[in-house]
């Protein structure tokens, strides 16, 4: 089975890259054809993010690394479409 679609809930820091940077990172994956970021939420010291990945063999723990390496943490998994 080939994750093809992500829809994640993610906080992360005001400070540090601006989601620009983490959609061109998370876009550089191999698997990955088109990333969306967006701001749902801007609190005192972080952002609360819609991030929605769309590829032909998305590797989570690779989106994982790539968003706890830009300040950021998943909060959920809202949506994940696979298939053979």
């Amino acid at each position: 089975m080939a994750i093809v679609r992500l829809v994640l809930d993610v906080l992360k820091s005001i400070r540090g890259p601006s989601i620009i940077d983490l959609a061109e990172k998370l876009s550089e994956l191999k698997g990955i054809n088109m990333v969306s970021v967006k701001v749902n939420e801007v609190d005192v010291e972080t952002l609360t993010l819609t991030v929605v990945i769309e590829g032909d063999n998305i590797a989570f723990e690779d989106v994982r690394n790539v968003i706890e390496d830009m300040g950021g943490v998943i909060h959920s998994v809202d949506e994940v479409i696979a298939k053979s």
